[in-house]
């Protein structure tokens, strides 16, 4: 399992700050049924062992920092304990799952019908995981321009649900003909996507100030959509990448781990209506 997942989404392609790999479990052990999620969270792993996964494939590290203490009096030594306890094995693709191709920025840019990929992000020449097509992000083609208002209530359609939903920045009336996407925390990538030229950009975790300064800049507009939404198609890719390859059965996790769980909007006030 581990070569397997190796072969696919080299460790030498994550970045030097990532934790992943084998986290938990014997090399050797068998697995007939893994369990694919994004964040190992007590939730998750509660939903891992109810389905009879011997492994979880997780997307986010759950050691990323270094650590003292795995005590289960801790948040992450509970989640190690109950992990080891249930004979439930470990394994971590981040970053170096979201330069492959395909990776996650893939499945991400096909729930928008998007065409003539290539990468936002290329890697540094000569690094582990330079190559063709492999990069941060992805940018295309939309099968239709939409305007920025349409390609938002759009993006909130395909996306996962969530409370966050989808949010945009720039002239609603806007059109978008290329689109760049990469998911996951994506604002150190605002300049590439004004040197792309694309029409707008999606991804999570935009800041205001960096946001802002970038459209005042005159680059394209900006779609904010919930980190966990961005990241969760990348699971049914994963999945169906184990089924083909080993023959295991594979469950993906719904469960909605973005930690935002209320929204509202604000009421929209008519024009004659005096303002406070």
């Amino acid at each position: 399992m581990v070569a397997v997942l190796e072969r696919r989404y080299p460790p030498s392609w994550a970045e030097e700050w990532d934790r992943v790999g084998l986290v938990l479990g014997e090399p050797t052990a068998a697995v007939r049924r893994v369990a694919c999620v994004v964040d190992v969270v007590p939730e998750t792993v509660a939903e891992a062992r109810a389905a009879g996964a011997d492994m979880i494939v997780a997307h986010h590290p759950l050691l990323l920092r270094g650590v003292s203490s795995v005590a289960p009096t801790t948040y992450k030594g509970r989640i190690v304990h109950d992990l080891i306890r249930a004979g439930v094995a470990l394994y971590v693709a981040h970053t170096n799952a979201d330069v492959a191709a395909p990776g996650v920025s893939d499945a991400l840019a096909a729930r928008f019908g998007l065409t003539g990929l290539r990468p936002l992000h290329r890697p540094s020449p000569g690094s582990p995981a330079d190559g063709p097509g492999r990069g941060i992000g992805r940018i295309g083609e939309l099968p239709a321009p939409l305007t920025l208002a349409e390609l938002t209530r759009h993006a909130a359609a395909v996306l996962p649900a969530t409370a966050w939903g989808v949010r945009a920045a720039g002239d609603p009336g806007r059109i978008v003909r290329t689109l760049a996407v990469s998911g996951g925390s994506g604002d150190a990538f605002l300049a590439e996507a004004t040197a792309a030229g694309v029409d707008a950009f999606l991804t999570a975790d935009l800041r205001h100030h960096p946001a802002g300064e970038h459209l005042a800049a005159g680059g394209p507009a900006l779609l904010d959509a919930a980190h966990w939404a961005t990241e969760r198609p990348w699971l049914d890719d994963l999945a169906a990448h184990l089924r083909d390859d080993l023959g295991v059965e594979t469950v993906v996790s719904d469960l909605d781990t973005d930690p935002w769980t209320v929204h509202a909007a604000a009421p929209v006030l008519d024009d004659k209506e005096p303002r406070p």
